[in-house]
């Protein structure tokens, strides 16, 4: 719908799938102690790595691009992806904003095999391209909302092509304003410029979150502004999901990132983008590293977990995120 036009949420979880939500669910205590962690990006438009007003995104009339532009780097996207390798950041996200960018993302994937994320334009038919060249996951949303709605069928699509365990859904939406009044946050398309009609809403993630390992969430109208973060849409967003989400959008400071953590429960991971001083802000990208980085005690877990399994002689099926990280397999998925 436009911003005038009524809204009809859709997405009920399928039939017989109560069980499976209520195991989800499950997890949701013992994850509210948990540190939030830093994701970084790598934002891409005409090949080189930008930073934009997110809302002002759109297609131009010579096939490309046009947005206001807050930052534009003369390195390329595979510095910046040695740069968090260096500092162990995993989970980040390369996110390709309209044509040209494919080799510019390429290239920041095989700098950092199994560490990045990668989102916009994947498909089932060019997915494994880009997992092939390092990314641990693909980003999807415009190819399973197409008209204003989901499509399941592609949805599933995508699912059976990369597995749900590679999948990441990018939920990126902007508040819907009637007569001065919002209707909720709905998932826009189409570089953020279209509505659906697809709510965030419970119903809806605990259905998308049997489809997928993570909800990656722009919160468009903030995105790009340096003017603090959609409150409502974090905390809704640490009460509800029962998988990893990140959060993206206004972040400015580390107060802010500390709002984060706290209405979101310890559950909603960051990202930050024109605010660094990497992208031209002022907020330091190393006091960022130190403070919200990798997990120590976490990593240790993670690594010992894998060296018992080795020892005793455990198989299963490899994590290809913490094979490249550590070198060994593990069995946590």
């Amino acid at each position: 719908p436009s911003e005038t036009d009524e809204a009809l949420p859709r997405g009920s979880p399928e039939d017989g799938q109560e069980e499976a939500a209520l195991k989800m669910m499950q997890g949701r205590e013992d994850s509210k102690l948990r540190r939030v962690q830093f994701r970084p990006c790598i934002d891409l438009r005409g090949g080189k790595v930008t930073q934009i007003v997110g809302a002002t995104l759109k297609d131009n009339e010579k096939g490309g691009t046009e947005a206001v532009t807050n930052f534009e780097s003369k390195k390329g996207a595979a510095y910046f992806a040695q740069m968090y390798k260096k500092d162990r950041l995993k989970g980040g996200h390369v996110i390709m904003l309209g044509p040209g960018n494919e080799e510019a993302a390429l290239e920041a994937l095989r700098a950092y095999p199994g560490g990045l994320h990668v989102g916009g334009g994947i498909t089932p038919e060019n997915a494994q391209k880009y997992l092939d060249a390092g990314a641990s996951h693909v980003i999807v949303t415009s190819y399973v909302f197409k008209n204003g709605e989901i499509k399941l069928d592609k949805l599933k699509e995508l699912v059976d092509t990369v597995g749900k365990e590679r999948l990441v859904l990018d939920l990126s939406c902007r508040r819907l304003m009637k007569g001065g009044a919002s209707k909720g946050f709905y998932v826009v398309t189409d570089r953020w410029q279209k509505f659906t009609n697809y709510e965030i809403n419970e119903e809806n993630i605990m259905m998308l979150a049997k489809y997928c390992s993570e909800f990656l969430v722009h919160g468009v109208d903030k995105e790009g502004k340096r003017s603090g973060i959609e409150t409502e849409l974090v905390s809704f967003l640490g009460s509800v999901s029962p998988i990893p989400v990140t959060y993206a959008g206004g972040i400015r400071s580390l107060q802010d990132v500390q709002i984060v953590s706290d209405i979101g429960n310890g559950r909603v991971d960051f990202t930050i983008g024109s605010a660094l001083d990497i992208f031209g802000g002022d907020l330091p990208y190393k006091d960022v590293v130190e403070k919200y980085g990798p997990d120590e005690e976490e990593e240790e877990e993670v690594e010992g977990t894998a060296n018992r399994n080795v020892a005793s002689g455990a198989t299963s099926q490899t994590c290809t995120t913490c094979a490249s990280s550590i070198g060994i397999p593990c069995t946590l998925i």
